[in-house]
């Protein structure tokens, strides 16, 4: 049984659905948001090469890129190499948009924190660092011990099924 009740997932859910709502009023959505971080740290990226990253339809990425442009987010311009297509740069208003965005994630995890006491707040963020750095070295790990659990778990779950039992533990 998971004692967290996944409830780091599920605020980090909520603090995107704020981040979601707050850029949206900006005139920017998640998928144009996508974009741009794409395009901001991949200078002169084609739009090609967008699509496919995002995995997106020709079409998509056309509009978006034209949206994008329109609103000041993007540049476009010849490529040197192919005639035919574009190399898309973020602007310095996108630079700002990242800005934005932390900024509003950064409003909502200290309006969360508020009501903690200081000392109480200082040990969760202890802990939450602690946490965040495992889960880091993991990923650099290509999540070795965590894919090695989860097999476990399976194995185990196939073979008390095929035993008639449950692998339920309680």
């Amino acid at each position: 049984m998971d004692p967290t009740e996944r409830k780091i997932t599920k605020i980090a859910r909520e603090a995107g659905k704020f981040t979601v709502q707050a850029m949206k009023e900006e005139g920017i959505g998640t998928a144009e948001f996508d974009f741009i971080h794409l395009v901001r740290h991949h200078p002169g990226i084609t739009q090609t090469e967008v699509r496919e990253q995002l995995k997106i339809d020709k079409g998509a990425a056309a509009r978006r890129a034209a949206s994008l442009e329109a609103k000041g987010y993007l540049i476009r311009k010849p490529n040197p190499w192919d005639g035919r297509s574009q190399l898309l740069y973020a602007t310095e208003k996108a630079e700002t948009l990242k800005n934005s965005k932390a900024e509003i994630e950064t409003v909502f995890y200290e309006w969360l924190l508020l009501e903690l006491p200081e000392k109480e707040a200082e040990s969760f963020c202890e802990t939450l660092d602690k946490l965040y750095w495992k889960s880091k070295r993991e990923r650099q790990n290509h999540f070795a011990e965590l894919s090695k659990i989860l097999s476990e778990k399976a194995d185990k779950t196939i073979k008390a099924t095929a035993e008639g039992g449950s692998s339920d533990e309680g």
